[in-house]
């Protein structure tokens, strides 16, 4: 489990074939994360994804890939900065939501520009995934916990739109977005529930 609350922006650094192919074994450098206490086996989120470290270098690890991910996933595929986060421990502060690391599905930036001090970030959201989202609903990014400021239901399919304060444009990988960009979604859990719940009384 995760909070979606960003500890470092590392850089994968290099993709290596595995599994005939099929899979990528990635070498990441771990920028400011602090791997004094990571081990092989334990898990780190990597751009939302949950990973497991199966090799420790200086300054950074190596995560295998499957191909599932891969199809699921944006970001894990080529060099290129990325959101970390370990695992929490059952005694740290939640300050964001909890997360799987399970990506969801993928959602497309349309709109990606400055509001005052602030950023506004608005997304399309995979059709399947629509009724997940709520007015001050949460919602994870690229593995940033965020909150869901409106839903707007359109032809094209459902926006969700967020505001990113300057912390968050500056030490998560939001900032470089684009209109176009594809990003990694995962819903919130206890929506995820909800829904099950009510299609069991139905």
């Amino acid at each position: 489990m995760f909070t979606g609350i960003i500890a470092a922006v590392g850089r994968i650094r290099r993709v290596d074939p595995i599994g005939g192919g099929s899979g990528l074994r990635l070498r990441v450098d771990a920028g400011a994360l602090d791997l004094s206490d990571v081990r092989i086996g334990d898990s780190i989120a990597i751009q939302g994804a949950c990973m497991t470290v199966v090799e420790l270098a200086d300054g950074g690890f190596d995560v295998d890939v499957s191909r599932e991910s891969l199809d699921l996933t944006v970001g894990l595929d080529a060099p290129a900065d990325v959101n970390l986060e370990k695992a929490m421990t059952l005694a740290e502060r939640l300050g964001g939501h909890l997360v799987s690391g399970h990506v969801d599905g993928l959602g497309e930036v349309v709109r990606f520009e400055p509001v005052g001090e602030s950023h506004l970030l608005e997304i399309r959201v995979p059709g399947e995934l629509a009724r997940f989202f709520a007015y001050k609903g949460s919602v994870t990014v690229d593995g940033v916990s965020l909150t869901v400021n409106r839903v707007r239901d359109e032809p094209e399919g459902t926006v969700i739109a967020i505001n990113l304060i300057p912390h968050t444009v500056q030490v998560t990988t939001l900032g470089r977005l684009a209109p176009g960009a594809r990003v990694n979604l995962e819903v919130d859990q206890i929506a995820r529930y909800v829904d099950r719940i009510l299609q069991a009384r139905r």
